[in-house]
């Protein structure tokens, strides 16, 4: 994040939501611009580096998860919050698995808005350590590629995925609990159920553990799961 005041790209269709989330920023002293569609957003995501991004799913020309996945191929470090209906579930967990940071249901309070844009802005742009590998057994993970793999398989990993293995593999052999993923992958306001680490820890079994003779994600019956040597 730069030395002047963060910029954010609200991008949203609805112009009264738009505006108004405008002025609330731009009070907070925040710099923002809007869009006011999916391929206008795509744009000025890939034309200039953002602090932060504000992206509403429904959206005409192009979606804002097919606007979300563009953007990850090539930027694992912008903050992006989906705005999302209250009725729209499989939107929410579609966006989290396709990297998203985390979203906010509509219609919602300016001011957790604006607690979980703070959140997000104090986090550091990347969380890649210099320190060039994780493993355990046949299990690598390449923190300078962000490559894994199992033995000579490489793994494809969505970003949420691979955040979640890292975690568990830099607290080798020790028990996380459900909450300490949260607040170690999640982050410390994230506002959904814990059932979502259930949800990420068996995506990463069936890509990492699934037909292989050792598994390496263990659970520890009410507490939590560890990876151990």
């Amino acid at each position: 994040m730069s030395e002047s005041n963060p910029s954010i790209l609200i991008v949203e269709d609805e112009k009264k939501l738009s505006r108004v989330l405008q002025l609330e920023l731009s009070y907070e002293n925040y710099d923002t611009e809007i869009a006011d569609n999916g391929k206008e957003a795509l744009r000025m995501m890939i034309d200039k580096q953002w602090d932060l991004v504000l992206l509403d799913i429904m959206l005409p020309e192009m979606s804002g998860l097919e606007v979300l996945r563009r953007v990850r191929r090539n930027d694992d470090a912008t903050p992006i919050i989906l705005l999302t209906a209250r009725d729209q579930v499989h939107d929410k967990v579609s966006g989290l698995d396709l990297g998203a940071n985390d979203y906010v249901t509509k219609p919602f309070q300016i001011e957790e808005l604006l607690a979980r844009i703070r959140a997000h802005l104090r986090k550091p742009i990347t969380t890649v350590k210099p320190s060039n590998e994780l493993s355990v057994g046949d299990l690598v993970v390449n923190l300078d590629s962000r490559e894994v793999y199992r033995g000579d398989k490489t793994i494809d990993l969505t970003p949420r995925e691979y955040d979640l293995l890292v975690c568990l593999l830099e607290n080798k052999n020790i028990v996380m609990t459900r909450e300490k993923l949260i607040e170690k992958v999640w982050g410390y306001d994230y506002f959904g159920e814990t059932n979502v680490v259930d949800v990420y820890v068996r995506y990463l079994r069936q890509k990492i553990d699934k037909g292989f003779e050792r598994v390496y994600i263990q659970t520890v019956r009410g507490v939590g799961y560890t990876i151990k040597d």
